[in-house]
């Protein structure tokens, strides 16, 4: 060894060679130790991004699940006009082609150059909540046939759009066949409005009436929640706004400067698609499918200027 101290040195180089503890403590630290900051910000923005993600698509799915609870409110008990002060009025049932039984509401004209009423209501209740408006309608001997949608007020089956048009068509045949179809007045209240529209482009009518309308489901939906993919979701998006161009009939626009159902903006969106618009007549206040009194002045002048064409070839 040469001296003890060089012993001493040679046996712990044996004993604890340098090599594995100068390659050891560094990996040891690098596995010990935390990951520097960034990384961590960087796992933790991406759970959190992955979570809302997942929390977002799960929304989604619940409003595509819920969207006809949403969309439809019906009232499915059976009517009695009687029960609701309408002596003139008689409850019947119609056929549909899809094995459907619909309830109408029947006011047989009075008044040979009267108007006869189609009337589509919305997406609430039945026609028993409609009973002044009813009321109103048939007065003077003009005549009424109202519709109650499928699953509404004592109807067979489950409300949809490929459905309610199915009922307005048979109901408007139904009345064909009773009148002439230069006397039928087509009026359609909110989610019956877009029916109205799409059934007034394909059949001849002597006028329509339009009271809380709006472009289409879709455009409304999209304003009410600009957050989701509505366009993706929506099944039943009603596009009044496609068939409006086709209406050449004269209509009537009736809507409340503040309604906080369907917007203004897309019932001015339709009206300026609809070839045979009259002037909108604005409800002052906020209101959703206005009491017929505030805006019936204005149905009568509309009527009275169409009144020579009732009876004259329908239009198409």
């Amino acid at each position: 060894c040469g001296s003890p101290g060089a012993c001493h040195r040679r046996a712990r180089w044996v004993r604890s060679p340098p090599w594995p503890a100068a390659y050891a403590a560094p990996m040891l630290r690098r596995r010990h130790h935390p990951p520097p900051p960034t990384a961590a910000r960087t796992h933790r923005l991406a759970y959190a991004v992955g979570g809302l993600t997942a929390l977002y698509l799960a929304l989604c799915a619940l409003m595509y699940a819920m969207q006809h609870a949403l969309q439809y409110r019906p009232d499915p008990r059976p009517m009695d006009p009687a029960a609701v002060w309408l002596p003139r009025v008689q409850a019947q049932t119609l056929a549909t082609p899809d094995g459907e039984r619909i309830v109408v509401w029947w006011a047989a004209p009075q008044d040979t150059h009267a108007p006869v009423y189609l009337y589509l209501h919305g997406n609430g209740a039945n026609l028993s909540a409609r009973d002044r408006r009813l009321a109103r309608l048939s007065a003077d001997g003009a005549g009424l046939l109202a519709v109650s949608w499928r699953g509404y007020g004592g109807s067979s089956g489950r409300p949809g759009e490929t459905g309610l048009l199915t009922d307005a068509r048979t109901a408007y045949r139904a009345l064909a066949a009773r009148v002439d179809p230069a006397r039928i007045v087509v009026f359609g209240e909110s989610l019956g409005s877009t029916v109205a529209v799409m059934l007034a482009a394909e059949v001849p009518v002597a006028a329509l009436v339009l009271d809380s309308s709006f472009a289409s489901a879709l455009d409304v939906a999209q304003g009410a929640y600009p957050w989701l993919p509505v366009r993706w979701l929506l099944r039943d998006t009603y596009r009044a706004d496609l068939a409006a161009p086709r209406v050449t009939a004269p209509v009537l626009q009736v809507h409340c400067r503040d309604d906080p159902v369907t917007p203004l903006a897309s019932a001015q969106r339709l009206h300026a698609l609809l070839p045979g618009r009259q002037p909108l007549e604005l409800i002052d206040g906020r209101c959703h499918t206005p009491r017929i009194a505030t805006f019936e002045p204005a149905l009568r002048r509309f009527i009275a200027a169409i009144d020579g064409a009732v009876g004259a070839p329908p239009r198409r």
